[in-house]
């Protein structure tokens, strides 16, 4: 099963983590811009993939159909903007499992991710760490003994390391305590997005957390720091929840309302479907709502988003289509046994 279909530790809160290497290959220019200096980039990635190893291909982003790029994107392994952006000059090395996605002339040569379910940054990192070692002694990195690893970016100078952690935070979002909780977790020097970026803050109550700083820092500093902040949100999260819970008239309520939509909708949009699929989530994890599990639950969270949904149903769908198909999915998933 794909690490994204998976919970792990603290999942109710903490959903994934991700490590992220920034590198750059010896012998290339910074920001690549013509043909002739991308495609050799690129061809001397595809051609030591297999020396790299660990089940890695090799894929092309203009030989994939855009459901499936943006199935790549809903899964967080690529940005929307890299899609965009590089969809003509950019390339990934991706394992069957997806726990490891390595894009390829980003505006560095490779950002290398390996991603878990759950709170899990230690064994992500030392598993990154591993596969970083090993493409370094296939391909030779631009480093300095003063910087160390260079970038394109100076904010991604130093180890290169962008530590994240995706957090659910319904709770702190509901008794409209969100605000303080970031206001005091900015003083660790994090960066706070929505799941997909900046512009999708305050949505769905799904925030990314990482690191500000690259340079002069440790990876084990680096780690250290986003886990004291994440295990801060998980206390404050389940405060929150707990809080709630003393209302348990209330709180069910909003639960079994939010399910009952989901299970007998003819039609459902992304954005209230994942609104409410954030609401049952909320009710399995504190063992009010007993008709789900968290396998179902990802794949809600998972499958409702509109290209993985596609890829789900083997067809593709006008939007309107796809609002009423959503509501079949999400039907299917909850009757599984």
């Amino acid at each position: 099963m794909n690490w994204y279909l998976q919970s792990g530790k603290e999942s109710d809160v903490v959903t994934s983590t991700r490590i992220r290497f920034a590198r750059n290959i010896q012998g290339f220019k910074f920001n690549l811009k013509t043909k002739t200096e991308i495609d050799k980039l690129k061809n001397k990635i595809k051609e030591n993939a297999p020396s790299i190893g660990y089940g890695l291909k090799y894929l092309e982003l203009k030989d994939m159909d855009d459901i499936t790029k943006m199935s790549l994107v809903e899964k967080n392994l690529v940005s929307a903007e890299y899609v965009l952006n590089k969809n003509e000059t950019g390339a990934i090395l991706i394992n069957d499992e997806e726990n490891i996605c390595i894009m390829i002339n980003d505006d560095d040569h490779v950002k290398i991710q390996v991603f878990s379910s759950g709170l899990e940054l230690e064994n992500t990192l030392n598993y990154a760490i591993e596969l970083d070692q090993k493409i370094e002694e296939i391909l030779g990195y631009a480093t300095n003994k003063k910087y160390g690893y260079l970038t394109s970016l100076p904010t991604n100078c130093g180890t290169g390391l962008k530590a994240s952690v995706m957090v659910h935070l319904p709770a702190l979002e509901k008794i409209r305590n969100i605000d303080k909780v970031f206001y005091t977790i900015n003083n660790f020097g994090v960066n706070i997005l929505g799941a997909y970026g900046q512009d999708d803050i305050n949505n769905r109550n799904i925030y990314q957390i990482s690191n500000k700083r690259t340079l002069g820092i440790t990876e084990q500093e680096i780690i250290e720091n986003i886990k004291i902040v994440a295990n801060k949100l998980v206390e404050q999260e389940r405060k929150a929840r707990k809080f709630l819970a003393k209302d348990t008239i209330d709180l069910e309520d909003t639960i079994y309302r939010s399910y009952g939509i989901l299970k007998n909708c003819r039609k459902i949009s992304l954005d209230e479907s994942q609104k409410l699929i954030s609401n049952i989530k909320m009710g399995t994890d504190l063992g009010i709502l007993k008709e789900l599990n968290d396998s179902k639950i990802q794949k809600l969270i998972l499958y409702t988003k509109p290209a993985s949904m596609q890829k789900y149903l083997g067809e593709q769908y006008e939007p309107l289509e796809r609002d009423i198909k959503r509501s079949e999915v999400v039907k299917q998933i909850m009757e599984e046994k």
